[in-house]
């Protein structure tokens, strides 16, 4: 295992324990599904994700960085920029491609049949920020690959922002109550689990808001941000109106769900 995995799975478990533990002695919402079956579920789309991106090969993150270095194309391959401008710039430019990526996959009719996947998850916590369809994994590493290769991404700083994605997904999705005056703070820079709790409301208007992933700012800057549910964070159901019952905790069903009529 080379280093750069060995820290990615280093990242991952540390961040699956602690945001499990700090949600288990900090609870935001009580629970209206059982756990076991939530997790499993979850935990088993996060697997199957992983291996399907093995098969990728160059479209991935750390290919297309490889390609783009070994061409001599890409925007920073052509041009004489400081390494910390590179960084800086693949690091916010990335986090402003994904942000684009999450928008498109609430308003394509197609898109939003894989990522609603994401969305029947009735209660939220650190395993939600894993559930993806496989299919949604693809087009996401996909998407991000062309990015990195288009901008010429140094390879350490690609693989730097995808630990980092994969840290605030757990993060943000955790069901964890953080003191109001952190999370006030928190929000001008990062997305917090309060503000990305919203996105999962069963209000459509409120599920198509908060698309921010890491960087806050980008729902500020294109008017997509809501600061508070309607329902308050208490009162807000979590989910698709449309399933609202056990089915999202099931493995088939979620597997399955791209290919609904609804």
């Amino acid at each position: 295992m080379d280093t750069a995995t060995l820290l990615r799975l280093s990242v991952f478990l540390g961040g699956l324990g602690l945001f499990a533990a700090l949600e288990a002695l900090f609870p935001r919402k009580a629970r209206v599904m059982p756990r076991l079956h939530r997790w499993v579920t979850n935990l088993s789309l996060s697997a199957l994700s992983s291996l399907g991106l093995r098969l990728l090969g160059p479209l991935t993150v750390a290919g297309a960085a490889l390609a783009a270095r070994q061409s001599g194309l890409g925007l920073f391959n052509m041009i004489d920029a400081p390494v910390w401008l590179a960084a800086a710039a693949t690091l916010i430019l990335l986090d402003l491609a994904v942000w684009a990526q999450h928008l498109a996959m609430h308003k394509s009719p197609l898109l939003w049949r894989m990522h609603r996947v994401h969305h029947t998850d009735r209660d939220l916590d650190v395993t939600s920020g894993l559930r993806f369809h496989p299919f949604e994994a693809a087009v996401s590493m996909a998407w991000k690959a062309l990015i990195v290769f288009l901008l010429g991404a140094p390879l350490m700083v690609a693989l730097a922002y995808e630990i980092i994605l994969n840290a605030m997904s757990l993060f943000t999705h955790a069901n964890l109550r953080l003191p109001l005056w952190l999370d006030r703070a928190l929000r001008w820079v990062i997305v917090t689990p309060d503000m990305h709790r919203i996105h999962h409301s069963v209000i459509r208007t409120e599920t198509d808001s908060n698309y921010g992933n890491a960087l806050s700012i980008w729902d500020r800057i294109f008017a997509t941000y809501t600061p508070e549910p309607a329902a308050g964070q208490d009162g807000l159901t979590i989910g698709l109106e449309e399933w609202q019952d056990a089915r999202p905790a099931q493995i088939r069903f979620t597997l399955a769900h791209p290919l609904a009529r609804k």
